[in-house]
């Protein structure tokens, strides 16, 4: 029997007191201490197009066979980590001699040496953590793993341990695992790895931290290229392929791997398959969504650089990002694209930085929607037999609300136009206007205009909801804007298309949403193009003159009181979308801040990064039984030889709204309201 073995058992009389305490107080037990175990598994998320997006799990690991990997990748791991692997019977006697040799060295120069764990002991610690403690430096807890390995010899072939351990390894960031690690640190899959990212990896299993390529690219490449080096020596590369290896640079992939950053989005997503039953934190599941790699790309990099651009104006005075020493209480944003003719949402952006404020606030905040709101008010005075040129009178006005408060509407310019169209009041969001067309509509019948078009946060029946005073919920809310782009239809939103089990079987689909019709297209069309006119002349040009001209858009600005949420709701013909800016705890983002000033440039940046290099979409086209007619801006009247030019424009009437001339229809008066003061 060999000398150091025999030695071993006396050794574990030095179990430490605190080695028992700690034995006592491990965890519930992971099973026999020699056993390989399953471990938990990550659920991967997918984009439209198949590519890899994120993970949902307690632990970001996907175990794989070691027949898949080429056979350079477990030997660099065996060569750094424990060259007798293939000669041990789990334990590396020799190295366990040149382990005592380094310890009475580093008692005498103070040099720390390593010690003789070889890849079995090492399994054996990550598989059973509660009964295998490695941070216990004791010679009992070493004698215990020594006997588990052992063991664990007695039941496994080399490659099966050798799979094991490559399917355990922590390799920093909460990624577990050959598979985890390549996908992340490298963007593919560890059957693709090559020598050099191979040896890269197998530098991490002693510090994570230390060799992280991505941080340290120098120290990962020199550790890369002593692994290199000591693959050589074993005879297990030639020369020729470790000169090739150690020449590449350390590159890592952008975005931890992913096709996009999108953990917004694979929360969302999370959320949609357990409101479903599918329990995807279990790990090993398939989830397949509908995100779109490019507008989630476009959307993310419009927010991220649109809220620094607010946090450098003159006058803001909030602590940045960057700088905030509570995160969460820096600006904030959320960024929605859905496709219309589907529900299926392309984009979801919840926040700036989701390791920083992971809160998902396209999918569960409640905000104020402000102005933007007023097209679900104007439409159903449309309903109501008005018309986009219907003149309505932009005064001051004040209503008894029967409890000794009275509200007075302002405009956010302090300013009155006086008697307007209903379209010219949508395009410069006059507040007066749309409290007068709540109080004649009813605000139960807003609220009945809102719920068909899928909002389904109470919308209360009080003046101050004509101005957007009612909470929304941002993801619900911009779905609910698709009522306009579908010409009267509404569609619900989808993030899951389908999702397979571990097996492989399909445990959930989502068809996409059918548009159902709940508003007169007509009515729709109308409001759609008063939207548009909103972005060619009105408080949505910022976003109009971020995107070329060849791609029609249309859409809405809102700002809530005090400054305190800013909005740009917008379409395109292939898509609806919908930005939030503000803070968790709510309170004014700067002085004269405004929808149009801040939220609608994000909009317009995304969309133009979008449209970039694409076709435009095809040009919005009326209905069916619309009556047009050739107006003055000007007078609300239909346009004569007197009209000039620039006043003249195409508006359009369902039949029984067109102007006198046209058709004899009298208008019903006015009756005031109030609302919240200075909403945009």
């Amino acid at each position: 029997m060999h000398p150091i073995r025999t030695a071993l058992p006396a050794l574990v009389l030095a179990l430490s007191a605190s080695a028992a305490q700690a034995q006592a107080a491990a965890p519930r037990s992971t099973g026999q201490v020699w056993q390989i175990v399953p471990q938990p598994q990550s659920s991967l998320v997918y984009a439209r197009d198949g590519s890899l997006i994120g993970e949902i799990g307690r632990e970001s690991r996907t175990s794989i066979s070691i027949r898949t990997l080429p056979k350079y990748v477990g030997a660099a791991f065996v060569a750094v980590e424990d060259q007798r692997f293939y000669q041990h019977d789990g334990v590396d006697l020799i190295g366990v001699a040149g382990a005592i040799k380094g310890k009475l060295l580093e008692r005498i120069t103070g040099d720390h040496r390593g010690g003789a764990s070889t890849i079995t002991q090492q399994l054996v610690g990550n598989l059973h953590p509660d009964q295998i403690d490695r941070r216990d430096m004791s010679v009992a807890r070493k004698f215990h793993e020594q006997q588990a390995a052992r063991e664990m010899e007695r039941h496994y072939s080399k490659e099966q341990i050798l799979e094991g351990y490559l399917n355990t390894i922590n390799f920093g960031h909460g990624w577990y695992g050959i598979e985890s690690a390549s996908r992340h640190y490298f963007g593919k899959p560890a059957a693709r790895l090559t020598l050099a990212e191979a040896a890269t990896l197998a530098a991490l299993p002693k510090t994570p931290v230390g060799y992280d390529p991505g941080r340290f690219p120098e120290k990962a490449r020199a550790r890369r290229n002593l692994i290199l080096g000591l693959m050589l020596q074993q005879g297990v590369i030639g020369s020729a392929d470790a000169d090739r290896a150690m020449a590449e640079p350390v590159v890592t992939a952008p975005n931890a791997g992913m096709a996009v950053q999108a953990a917004y989005f694979v929360d969302a997503a999370r959320q949609a398959a357990e409101r479903a039953g599918v329990p995807v934190m279990n790990g090993g599941y398939k989830v397949y969504t509908t995100a779109d790699v490019a507008l989630q790309r476009a959307a993310v990099d419009a927010l991220v650089d649109g809220t620094l651009k607010v946090e450098q104006r003159p006058g803001y005075r909030h602590p940045p990002l960057a700088t905030a020493p509570n995160k969460t209480d820096a600006l904030e944003g959320v960024v929605v694209a859905v496709e219309p003719s589907t529900g299926d949402v392309r984009a979801l952006v919840g926040g700036r930085n989701y390791a920083l404020a992971p809160f998902n606030r396209a999918t569960l905040s409640l905000r104020q929607p402000g102005s933007s709101f007023k097209p679900f008010v104007y439409a159903k005075a449309l309903e109501d037999s008005m018309s986009a040129a219907s003149i309505v009178p932009d005064t001051a006005i004040s209503v008894d609300m029967g409890n000794g408060n009275v509200y007075a509407p302002e405009n956010a310019d302090g300013k009155f136009m006086g008697p307007i169209t209903l379209r010219e009041a949508l395009i410069h969001s006059r507040n007066p206007v749309a409290v007068q067309l709540g109080m004649r509509v009813g605000y139960d019948s807003i609220g009945a205009v809102a719920r068909r078009a899928g909002i389904s946060t109470p919308i209360a029946p009080v003046p101050a909801s004509a101005l957007g005073a009612s909470v929304v919920r941002p993801l619900d809310y911009v779905a609910a804007y698709s009522v306009w782009a579908n010409l009267g239809s509404s569609v619900e939103p989808r993030i899951v298309t389908r999702i397979e089990d571990p097996q492989g079987r399909v445990v959930l689909t989502r068809p996409p949403s059918l548009p159902r019709s709940v508003m007169d297209p007509r009515i729709a069309f109308i409001m759609r193009d008063m939207m548009r006119d909103a972005t060619e002349r009105g408080t949505g040009g910022p976003a109009r003159r971020a995107v070329p001209y060849n791609i029609p858009i249309a859409g809405k600005t809102g700002t809530t009181n005090d400054n305190v949420d800013v909005w740009f709701m917008g379409m395109t013909p292939d898509l609806v979308a919908g930005v939030w800016l503000g803070f968790d705890r709510p309170k004014t983002i700067t002085p004269g801040a405004a929808g149009g000033s801040l939220a609608a440039p994000i909009w317009g940046a995304m969309m133009a990064k979008y449209y970039a290099g694409r076709s435009a979409p095809a040009p919005w086209t009326p209905p069916l039984g619309l009556v047009t007619a050739e107006m003055s801006r000007v007078t609300g009247q239909l346009a004569d030889s007197t009209t000039a030019p620039k006043e003249r424009y195409t508006e359009y009437f369902v039949p029984g709204t067109e102007p006198e001339p046209l058709r004899s229809v009298p208008w019903k008066g006015t009756v005031f309201g109030a609302i919240i003061p200075n909403n945009e």
